[in-house]
């Protein structure tokens, strides 16, 4: 049988956030009834127990399959570099030039570890032979000076609209607004679809991190609808925690690509080609603030960029996006959509059936006294008394926590009791 994708096992634990159930295993048994399509297309139903086994190994080590051992395919007697001094040592005894047949002959590793051994740059007992011959081919020690050649690469495209986002952040020029009366750089998030080249959202910033980075994800999700996967880098805004917890609860796998391989989101860096060439070379002194930048900027996407016919596609981007509007995926009518996208943090409840958070005690929804409870609050609360947070335990959404008023859980008298 097909191994099931990660994808998809996303997609079965983001249903459990909308199924119906006041019990984390009545919405168990609630999405087993569902009909998942695979990558193929085909139907796929998932036992209680399966959903629950996914479950419980994305809470406690954010992944749907088993963890692997911590030290699976690691060196514990020996570091990487310590091979690699020893094998160059060793180096001198091989020939490695020549003519003919044997100019290019590559190295037998069994007989290097023998050299290694033989001559006293290593010992039986630091590493076994199967082991160095593992650890040469992950760590490439034998890689030759060719490999600094840029690598090869092979031009592809999505199947589908709305399969692959690829996303980035373009650091802008500095920008003078009167508003501001001084010069501000800005910073452009973007997201765009792979197949169909539509920017499902951009917008600029005055700082490039974390907060703007989920703003700008949230405003595309709501305008194109929610991709399968998103392709990043590895920077600390694409690497930050809450952007995978995100992804996550949308049924969205986040792709990071090679470290220092920033060519692999070509689609990405095409358009900011494009923005740098066409858009940020206009006259914008007339633009007062950010906010007004990001008007002419949205005005500039949809009206000229998404309307005009890309070299590849040889269609307009709206258009080709338009032919795959029966396979987009939009968020269900929920009015706790907007948690999706909030902070979480984890508290362990009082004998009191209190917390605190954030410097303020609250009471938790339910007795769940001696418990550990996720929290999620917004990231975005501007007024001096925050919103209480949303508790969640084991997955269940159990509603707003309540600010503690001790006077008021303050028992009544009973003046009718000799107790008074």
């Amino acid at each position: 049988m097909k191994r099931i994708s990660n994808y998809l096992k996303m997609r079965v634990l983001g249903a459990l956030e909308h199924a119906p159930g006041d019990t984390l295993n009545a919405r168990y048994q609630a999405v087993s009834k569902m009909t998942f399509q695979d990558e193929d297309g085909h139907p796929r139903h998932f036992t209680w127990r399966t959903i629950q086994t996914w479950w419980y190994h994305y809470r406690e080590h954010g992944v749907t399959d088993p963890p692997a051992r911590a030290d699976k395919n690691t060196l514990r007697k020996i570091a990487p570099e310590d091979i690699l001094a020893a094998i160059e040592k060793a180096l001198p005894s091989f020939r490695t030039g020549g003519s003919g047949k044997n100019a290019k002959r590559p190295l037998n590793i069994q007989a290097l570890y023998r050299a290694c051994i033989e001559q006293g740059y290593l010992r039986h007992d630091q590493i076994a032979p199967n082991t160095f011959r593992r650890a040469v081919k992950k760590y490439d020690l034998l890689k030759p000076d060719t490999a600094d050649l840029p690598k090869r690469r092979l031009a592809f495209a999505k199947a589908h609209a709305n399969d692959l986002w690829q996303t980035d952040t373009l650091h802008g020029p500095s920008l003078r607004f009167p508003r501001y009366n001084k010069s501000v750089q800005v910073f452009l998030i973007a997201f765009i679809d792979d197949a169909s080249r539509v920017i499902s959202h951009g917008q600029f910033f005055d700082a490039d991190n974390t907060e703007n980075l989920i703003e700008c994800l949230q405003n595309a999700l709501f305008k194109r609808g929610i991709p399968k996967a998103i392709y990043a880098d590895n920077g600390s805004n694409y690497s930050a925690k809450e952007f995978h917890q995100i992804c996550t609860r949308l049924g969205t796998v986040l792709i990071h690509t090679p470290v220092r391989d920033g060519a692999s989101k070509g689609k990405i860096e095409r358009f900011f080609r494009t923005v740098r060439d066409q858009y940020l070379n206009q006259n914008l002194d007339h633009i007062s603030c950010l906010q007004e930048l990001n008007e002419h900027f949205t005005h500039w996407v949809e009206n000229t960029y998404h309307c005009r016919d890309h070299s590849t596609l040889g269609m307009r981007p709206l258009d080709r996006f338009g032919l795959d509007l029966n396979r987009i995926r939009h968020f269900h009518q929920c009015q706790f959509n907007h948690e999706l996208f909030y902070l979480e943090e984890t508290r362990k409840v009082r004998i009191d059936n209190t917390f605190q958070f954030q410097n303020i005690r609250y009471e938790a929804p339910r007795d769940l006294r001696g418990k550990t409870i996720t929290l999620r609050y917004s990231r975005f609360s501007t007024s001096t008394i925050p919103e209480p947070p949303i508790a969640y335990f084991d997955g269940e959404r159990l509603g707003a926590t309540i600010l503690l008023d001790p006077v008021n859980n303050d028992r009544k008298p009973n003046l009718g009791s000799d107790n008074f």
